[in-house]
């Protein structure tokens, strides 16, 4: 997740005096040029809008670019969502005859983005388009709208009026400043546009603060400390390498409405491989090849005498023909349940690719000789750090894992052999159920499942698809 919720009344706004003063000093003594802060900051719109609507169901996006730096932003912006797999229109009534504005809508006209005139737009916007961006004023402009902006403006105070009738309307994207709303005052009337999202660029503006809608973003990451000490400005930090951070309290979110139509091929028994563990490798293969993150880890659930269930997550270290591999402390909970009750599940989650994977089976310890092996082959932090943790014990705090550690840093040096404590050690789940898990629209889930039986003699997988 590239963003960050930060508390809006710590973070500094800029009057439009101030905002027109940064801009300057930018392109001025810092040496930037206006194409450089415009691609910077329509990546930022882009990646913040990628950031909430994602494209599997909010596809079609009208850019509706003004004739500024503003409209620049709104180019470069969609030409990013054309790569990020959104279908852009754009509206770019009164083009700028500057090079840099010409260039960004050849950019966009090579890639095949359809450019829309004012009269080609719909009467009613919301049956054609999923998110429209509004790029048409930022903050140096003063007075108002003239045409065909003021009637593009209504269009989209419009779409608010059908959500109070509870109409389906597309969100609004507003870039930096809500078209029509005063840089410091906001929406002074009350009848301006009601964005969803607001991306605030460079730092927020003062009319942000009266910005009510569910997200709010910052971007445009090339604020200077010479600039923030100028002006004292307490923005948020970028997490990692995002361009985007979130500002404010996250939206209220109706948790019964958070569900996926899921999309995927289809998953039929005569595609599948007659033994489960070769279908779970080739699937396994297929979240490696896809670069999801921790193929590996699975869910383990384990129940003791009492019969009460537990689960963690831990990490898959090997599949053999007799079963899957994984190493943990023999004191911890789930030892202990395994040494009362011998059998266990695993689930595998592979979120990108709508499927999961659950395997049922009894549990054995492995040999010490493969224990050791495998302890001796893990990072030298790793085995430190085994010997430092009592799974599952109380610690008084945080600092005395670490002063052990340290402690055990120096007593093994870089090069000396590790002992593997002899409270550590591995299973092996020897499967007896699998069930493979596929996503499909409308919740026709594909499932198969493999149980085995004799026949002869000879133990054979039996493969049945379950209902959904």
């Amino acid at each position: 997740m590239a963003s960050s919720l930060q508390n809006q009344d710590s973070i500094s706004y800029l009057t439009q005096r101030e905002a027109s003063e940064v801009d300057e000093t930018l392109m001025g003594p810092l040496g930037f040029s206006v194409d450089q802060l415009m691609e910077l900051a329509g990546l930022s719109v882009a990646t913040s809008i990628a950031e909430v609507y994602k494209p599997n169901e909010y596809n079609r996006v009208l850019a509706i670019c003004g004739p500024g730096n503003n409209g620049g932003d709104g180019l470069v912006a969609a030409r990013h969502l054309y790569h990020f797999g959104y279908k852009p229109f754009v509206c770019y009534p009164k083009r700028t005859p500057k090079s840099l504005y010409s260039g960004l809508a050849t950019q966009l006209e090579s890639l095949s983005v359809p450019f829309l005139s004012v009269d080609e737009l719909p009467v009613d916007l919301s049956n054609d388009f999923d998110i429209l961006v509004d790029a048409m004023f930022g903050f140096s402009f003063h007075g108002a709208p003239r045409p065909p902006f003021d009637d593009l403006i209504q269009k989209l105070v419009q779409l608010h009026r059908c959500e109070q009738i509870q109409r389906k309307s597309p969100v609004i994207v507003s870039v930096d400043i809500p078209s029509g709303w005063h840089v410091e005052e906001g929406d002074v009337g009350g009848e301006g546009i009601k964005p969803d999202m607001l991306v605030s660029l460079t730092a927020p503006k003062l009319c942000a603060k009266k910005f009510s809608g569910p997200h709010h973003f910052l971007g445009g990451r090339f604020v200077p400390p010479t600039i923030a000490e100028k002006y004292k400005l307490h923005l948020p930090q970028y997490p990692g390498a995002s361009m985007c951070v979130q500002i404010g309290k996250p939206p209220q979110v109706d948790i019964s409405a958070l569900r996926e139509n899921y999309m995927s091929p289809e998953f039929l028994e005569e595609q599948v491989e007659a033994d489960p563990l070769d279908q779970f490798c080739k699937w396994f293969d297929d979240a490696v090849a896809a670069g999801l993150k921790e193929p590996n880890a699975m869910a383990l659930s384990t129940s003791g005498k009492d019969g009460k269930p537990s689960s963690r997550m831990v990490l898959l270290l090997g599949v053999v023909k007799d079963g899957f591999f994984w190493c943990t402390n023999y004191e911890s909970r789930k030892a202990r349940e395994l040494s009362e009750n011998p059998q266990a599940s695993l689930l595998f989650y592979w979120a990108g690719l709508n499927r999961q994977v659950r395997v049922e089976g009894s549990v054995q310890k492995v040999s010490d000789e493969e224990s050791e092996q495998y302890f001796h082959s893990r990072p030298r932090g790793r085995q430190i750090g085994a010997i430092v943790s009592k799974q599952s014990t109380i610690v008084p705090g945080r600092h005395v894992l670490q002063q052990q550690y340290k402690e055990l840093e120096e007593k093994y040096p870089e090069g000396s052999l590790i002992p593997k404590p002899k409270h550590w050690g591995g299973y092996r789940l020897q499967p007896e159920r699998f069930e493979f898990w596929q996503g499909q629209q409308s919740r026709l889930h594909d499932r198969l499942e493999y149980s085995p039986q004799d026949i002869n003699g000879k133990r054979v997988w039996r493969i049945v698809r379950l209902a959904p």
